[in-house]
């Protein structure tokens, strides 16, 4: 009987134990799917919670925006809520299809406005993003190499092999460096890089040079003036960088070194403490380069942040960064002397070009949230530059003696300010955003051009050049200020599926000039008598007025996304951009516009599914007027109206969670100036910028340790000038190779080879008039002149990593 008590015990605890089992196996069940915008952006790192009979369950979703965890039987609730996000409460029952699902939230601040959570691989015609995968696991020899990352049919090079500015061209527009014929706006934490009335050139770059990649937190890229928030060089679009406040690591050191005698470091020590995120960083680099005459290449830049975590919604914070750079260079190069086997591609004529600039700013940020969703920002900075550019464009054109070098020089200090609100509300069940702000950026710079032999500035008063006309000597002292205010209303209909946006900018410039010109010599000068080398203001004639405009510049976007589940939407984008004129050239010409225009429109549709997302646009651009460079005296002028029209075609493809591909396409069909014709009766066409732009890229991501990536990108050959359509700079296809391999959690072995292939290429190209002897018998010849691309380089590095933080 006990024997048979003790069988049926155990016969009943194996039933209830597999009963157990079996409900338990009835009741798990997978819930899985994928949380996007109102637009199909997918949203990755958002962590919400799942509502169970069992208790709750939080969850975050992957870098691309999926999820899946198991839960129990019966009807469950995913709440959805954070920053900037309107909250989303979805209720599945018991029978509910739970295994697919797609969660669609809609943003309170759009991206542009605020920085939010996208993935890099979602797509839209307006708005790129990159994050910091390729800053963490690229090595950067060179500086240029930043802007190369972008893509986005951006196409830059090299001016001189180094130390100079690069070249912007975009949309069929050269912009130069950065700021005319339309201008590409770059800011690093909102704080304008483009400088106006440079020393050399309209809305100069230069200041880029001291950005340390491995500090960059995210990119955003607003593919034409669509935001009011930005005003001035806006044109093209707007490059918007944000750094990061903390690093992952408490130290972090990478060593490179490489090809063409060039070393690299970055080192930088990020506290972990508490209420705040800091960090300080060093980056010293030198290069010769490949060019026979060595560059000499050496930068360092000094970066940190302190940002202060007052509350959960409030902070202050303040960032510095201090830069200089030295270079010599080899210049833009005549291509017929190559050609004949005269000069070497990376040879020189004139060894003394080259510059030297020092560079520095800080900036306060404050931020305050508010219950309502409402976030109040107000950014200050003030900075201070010293730049002289030596330079020999035309070699003996002007000057047969002593040489045409020529040391531009700029000294300025700048103060900014901007403020912005931003107020999500609702009218009835529709969702609405309402931004307001204002600035401005007031500059003080003695800026000029002075003739020089050896990098010495007196060649103006040798013998012979004193009374000579072309060579000319300037100095200026100039002050600018710009004062914006802007509005804009963001409305969202129908659940998201319709986003209208609108809005205003109003800019106003004030001009003040007080210089001299001085080429020939001008009896009629009151000063004539005393004219000498020390008073060289007193030869030459007056430069000097005081004038202002302004601009409002409208703004109206349009998306639309009709369907609940097919990832499509549709978009439609109207913005007008300015360029300011160069202060000087406004008083040289004070009847001339001291604004331009540029009316961008913009329609196109994206497609985001979970593996693939794609992008089609259309656009025609309408400048009031193009941008021309004197450079004589450094200045700016405006010329003629112009027109660009063409398409754009981006595509992301991520085939697992190792691999994906990117790759965009760029295809201006005309640029040309309205209503001018050749004698022939062929249309004058904007030159000196390619007009087809791609770029291609295979990435792996975190496969077995490594992360490695092969990117191509092309420009066509394209005219060189407005009326002749044989004169042509060169086109190119360079491919770039970088491998990072995590040996252990605290240090990475880093590769890379730029020109894997070894491309025979010219980055800038320009058609002009030279001299290249010196003597009254040597010819002047109208030819092409560029700068020699970078042959197959190799960098080798290693990071170091001490301290994770959690």
């Amino acid at each position: 009987m006990k024997n048979s008590i003790v069988a049926s015990a155990i016969v009943l605890t194996i039933f209830f134990q597999l009963g157990s089992h079996s409900a338990s196996g009835q009741a798990a069940r997978e819930f899985r799917g994928v949380i996007v915008s109102s637009q199909f952006e997918l949203v990755p790192n958002l962590s919400f919670e799942v509502v169970t009979s069992q208790g709750t369950i939080s969850v975050t979703t992957d870098r691309e925006g999926s999820f899946s965890l198991e839960v129990p039987q019966g009807d469950l609730k995913a709440i959805i809520k954070g920053r900037n996000i309107e909250t989303l409460e979805q209720t599945f029952g018991a029978s509910d299809q739970i295994n697919n699902v797609r969660l669609r939230i809609n943003y309170l601040v759009a991206s542009v406005d605020e920085s939010v959570t996208i993935t890099a691989d979602t797509l839209s015609p307006e708005i790129e993003l990159r994050n910091d995968a390729i800053y963490q696991n690229s090595l950067f020899a060179r500086d240029d190499q930043t802007i190369f990352t972008l893509n986005a049919g951006i196409n830059a090079g090299q001016h001189e092999g180094g130390g100079k500015s690069l070249e912007i061209r975009r949309f069929g527009f050269n912009t130069d460096h950065g700021g005319v014929n339309g201008g590409l706006k770059i800011l690093i934490d909102n704080v304008q890089q483009n400088q106006g009335t440079q020393g050399h050139g309209q809305g100069y770059l230069g200041n880029l040079k001291s950005l340390s990649p491995e500090l960059v937190k995210d990119v955003t890229i607003i593919n034409g003036p669509f935001s009011a928030a930005y005003g001035d060089f806006s044109g093209l679009g707007v490059v918007q960088i944000a750094l990061k406040e903390s690093l992952p690591d408490v130290f972090t050191a990478r060593i490179q070194g490489g090809s063409h005698n060039t070393v690299r470091g970055f080192f930088a020590y990020s506290p972990n403490w508490k209420g705040t995120d800091a960090f300080f960083a060093y980056e010293p680099s030198y290069t010769d380069g490949p060019f026979i005459s060595p560059l000499e290449y050496r930068r360092d830049n000094i970066s940190g942040n302190l940002t202060r975590r007052l509350s959960d919604d409030q902070s202050i914070g303040l960032k510095f960064n201090f830069g200089r750079n030295n270079f010599f260079s080899s210049g833009q190069i005549p291509l017929d002397l190559v050609a004949d086997g005269s000069l070497d591609r990376f040879g020189a004529i004139d060894p003394e070009n080259g510059g030297r600039v020092k560079i520095g700013s800080l900036s306060g940020s404050y931020r305050k949230e508010f219950a309502s969703g409402a976030t109040f920002k107000a950014d200050l900075s003030v900075g201070r530059s010293l730049f002289d550019l030596y330079s020999n464009f035309t070699f003996n054109l002007a000057d047969r003696v002593f040489g045409d070098e020529i040391q531009q020089h700029d000294s300025r200090l700048q103060q900014g300010s901007n403020v912005q609100f931003l107020q999500p509300y609702k009218l009835g069940n529709v969702q609405a955003l309402f931004t307001v702000g204002g600035g401005f950026l007031l500059s003080q710079i003695n800026v000029g051009l002075y003739p020089t032999v050896s990098r010495d500035p007196g060649r103006k008063f040798l013998p012979g050049n004193f009374d000579n006309a072309n060579v000319l000597l300037t100095k200026a002292n100039a002050r600018v200020n710009n004062y914006s205010f802007y509005a804009q209303n963001m409305f969202a209909f129908f659940d998201g599926h319709l986003r209208v946006e609108a809005g205003l900018r109003y800019d106003h410039f004030g001009f003040d000039v007080d210089g001299y010109e001085f080429g020939a010599l001008n009896p009629a000068n009151p000063g004539f008598s005393e004219c000498s080398p020390n008073t060289p203001q007193n030869c030459g004639d007056v430069l000097q007025g005081n004038y202002s405009d302004g601009k409002f510049q409208p703004k109206l976007a349009v998306a639309w996304s009709p369907f609940e589940i097919f990832p499509i939407s549709f978009y439609a984008n109207y913005g007008r951009g300015i360029s300011s004129q160069d202060a000087r050239g406004v008083v040289r010409n004070p009847d001339a516009p001291k604004i331009s225009t540029t009316d961008f429109y913009q329609a196109g549709a994206s497609y985001n599914a979970r593996r693939v997302s794609i992008v089609v646009s259309s656009f025609l651009i309408d400048r009031s007027n193009e941008q021309v460079y004197i450079p004589d005296d450094g200045s700016i002028e405006f010329a003629d109206p112009s027109r660009s029209y063409g398409f754009e075609i981006r595509n992301s493809i991520r085939f697992n969670r190792f691999l994906s591909f990117n790759g965009g396409l760029t295809q201006v069909i005309k640029a040309f100036y309205p209503g001018q014709f050749t004698s022939d009766g062929r249309r004058v066409v904007v030159d000196s910028a390619p007009k087809t732009v791609a770029n291609g890229g295979l990435v792996f991501n975190e496969l077995r340790g490594f992360n490695f990536s092969g990117n191509w990108r092309h420009i066509n050959s394209y005219r060189l000038d407005g009326e002749d359509p044989s004169l042509k700079a060169a086109g190119h296809d360079v491919v770039d190779f970088y491998l990072t391999k995590r040996l252990k959690k605290w240090i990475d072995l880093n590769f890379a080879i730029d020109n894997v292939l070894n491309k025979r290429y010219y980055e800038t190209q320009n058609f002009f008039e030279s001299r290249v002897l010196p003597g009254e018998d040597s010819p002047i010849g109208e030819r092409i002149h560029a700068t020699p691309g970078y042959p197959f380089t190799v960098s080798v590095g290693v990071t170091f990593r001490f301290g994770t933080k959690n």
